[in-house]
């Protein structure tokens, strides 16, 4: 894969939604990187329709932060206590049934 440019972060886009930094590459498409990858330390960003790629040039102080995992283990956890409460009252309504 030929090195393209290397590129400072300031100038690619970034979709918080994706958590993905783009830049445009000379094909046409663009050349992409997540968050997360940046976070562990990948500086490359590649394009999906050719064999180019760019080096992201950053700190990582310069980057947003990873999003918060423990809102979903917290959802998880409210959706298993859920489940269980429900589990307990038709276990209930079925001996209830049975008694009558």
């Amino acid at each position: 894969m030929p090195l393209y440019e290397e590129i400072e972060i300031e100038d690619m886009d970034y979709d918080p939604k994706t958590l993905t930094y783009s830049y445009p590459c000379p094909c046409g498409d663009r050349f992409k990187v997540n968050l997360e990858e940046l976070w562990d330390g990948e500086d490359i960003a590649d394009c999906q329709s050719c064999t180019l790629y760019i080096e992201v040039v950053y700190e990582e102080e310069d980057l947003p932060p990873l999003p918060d995992d423990s809102d979903d283990e917290a959802s998880a956890d409210k959706e298993k206590t859920l489940t269980e409460d429900v589990t307990e009252a038709v276990q209930k309504l079925s001996v209830n049934d049975s008694k009558a």
